[in-house]
């Protein structure tokens, strides 16, 4: 009824706007975008041109298409700024650029019925344009391992991917944009295929923006080819806050590129490096882990066993020394720090407190120099050291600190108060700067074995070399200090 309506309206008066406004509503409703676009910019050009002034004055709430273009561009780019250069288009099975993305929404339902349905200024703050644009643009990203043969982008391009060959990484590839499709979605993205490989530049961008584009995706479907598709799902989320629990997290990931170990956990940190393959698996770790303790300060990173590396001592040669948990105290209760407060404040005077917390606020962050790591800490006078009988443990005692137990197979130069030494011996511990703003109150397990008998003891031997010989403390129990005890040059 409208169409008949609006078309008799035009041939009662054809210099009316009202007609092609009939026009414009009665097409859109039939979906018929494109003529009502064509409709509703007749009617911007009557209302332009109408004798009265007070016609007139209508066109200034009204917006024309080509505005409404520039709109739909601009959050096209706002969108697209945090999404993979190459998508793949799942309803067509072509790779698509960013010009043939923005080339496919222009002809897309979608966007000829946005373009059409905007027609005033007050639209454009609704936000209706961004929601369309970004439920368009949705896109889900694979996780996974590569195989022996994968998809790569000379395989696929200007090539219709569901009418490739079904074998290895294609089938994979195949199988992903359908699912992606089956889940709604328009746009996917795959590593192995989705990125040209022998561009440098390219690649460089892609490694350093994975992350990101990751955690914009809409959808991020892991594919596991070790697990039956019987195996009951589970929770793969997890908690990480500290440097140390993401790399134990990642310690047994296997990649096909051995610098990937690293490269790959650049957006988890949200560290940008240069890539450079070839480069071996302890640099590229080895220039990850001095990033971080750079960036964040997080000396977590330093809690490794294993092997050391050959780009820095300091900094272990494999992710894999990260697999131990970090070892963590039990919190004192409130009433332990009352008590653990209380005993402080009548051994230590404020004078000498206050004088410490100063000297620990003005340390400096701990950081890489030249390869070089400059680690404030705080020291402890060793005042005795002793090997137990038949075995590599030591029961070493510091000032302020309680006995601790050491297993280790390097000989240890063993002393005590009666028996001491020429050289002066320190325990190190790494300062950790947010200790000043967030008091650690964790509880100092006592050691002592009362049952053990001294006799299991030996001795001091023979003097440890001069390589172990530090700085000498300058308060009783334990002093800060700007220092490096394990700076190493790296290769």
């Amino acid at each position: 009824m409208m169409w008949e309506d609006a078309l008799q309206v035009i041939e009662l008066d054809p210099s009316s706007h009202i007609g092609y406004q009939l026009t414009h509503a009665a097409l859109h409703g039939l979906q018929r975008y494109d003529e009502a676009i064509d409709a509703f910019t007749i009617m911007l050009s009557k209302l332009d041109h109408a004798p009265e002034a007070k016609v007139r004055d209508l066109r200034q709430q009204y917006i024309h298409p080509s505005r409404v273009g520039d709109a739909i561009q601009r959050a096209v780019g706002t969108e697209l700024e945090y999404a993979p250069l190459r998508l793949l288009n799942t309803s067509t099975g072509l790779l698509c650029d960013r010009a043939a993305q923005m080339s496919t929404f222009k002809t897309s339902a979608e966007y000829k019925e946005l373009l059409s349905s905007t027609t005033k200024h007050l639209y454009l703050q609704t936000g209706r344009i961004k929601d369309v644009v970004a439920t368009y643009f949705s896109c889900v990203l694979l996780s996974h391992r590569w195989e022996e043969m994968e998809a790569v982008l000379p395989d696929i391009q200007d090539k219709v991917v569901y009418e490739l060959n079904g074998l290895g990484g294609i089938a994979k590839l195949q199988s992903f944009c359908k699912v992606t499709r089956d889940a709604g979605y328009r746009w996917a993205w795959m590593d192995t295929c989705c990125i040209d490989k022998r561009s440098n530049t390219e690649v460089q961008e892609s490694v350093n923006s994975m992350f990101v584009w990751y955690r914009h995706s809409a959808l991020t479907i892991v594919y596991l080819s070790d697990v039956p598709p019987s195996s009951k799902p589970g929770a793969l989320a997890r908690s990480m806050s500290a440097a140390r629990q993401k790399l134990q997290w990642a310690s047994k990931r296997v990649t096909t590129l051995q610098e990937d170990v690293a490269y790959s956990l650049f957006g988890i940190f949200g560290i940008t490096l240069p890539v450079i393959y070839g480069e071996r698996k302890q640099r590229a770790l080895g220039r990850l882990l001095q990033e971080i303790v750079a960036q964040s300060g997080d000396i977590s990173v330093l809690d490794w066993i294993g092997q050391p590396s050959e780009f820095n001592s300091c900094l272990p040669a494999h992710i894999t020394s990260y697999t131990t948990p970090s070892r963590t105290l039990p919190p004192l209760s409130e009433d332990d720090i009352h008590t653990q407060v209380s005993s402080l404040r009548e051994s230590v005077s404020t004078a000498l407190a206050s004088k410490m917390y100063d000297q620990l606020e003005q340390l400096s962050a701990p950081r890489f120099a030249n390869c070089r790591l400059h680690l404030p800490c705080i020291s402890f006078r060793v005042t005795e050291v002793r090997r137990k009988r038949g075995s590599a443990e030591y029961r070493i005692k510091a000032d302020g600190l309680h006995d601790l137990f050491i297993t280790t197979a390097e000989t240890l130069v063993q002393f005590s108060r009666a028996k001491p030494v020429q050289q002066t011996f320190l325990l190190i511990r790494a300062w950790d700067r947010d200790l000043i703003w967030v008091p650690d109150f964790a509880e100092q397990p006592d050691s002592t074995d009362d049952t053990e008998s001294i006799g299991d003891w030996s001795e001091a031997g023979s003097p440890l070399d001069d390589s172990q010989l530090y700085a000498s403390d300058k308060f009783h129990g334990g002093s800060p200090v700007e220092g490096s005890p394990s700076i190493e040059r790296c290769g």
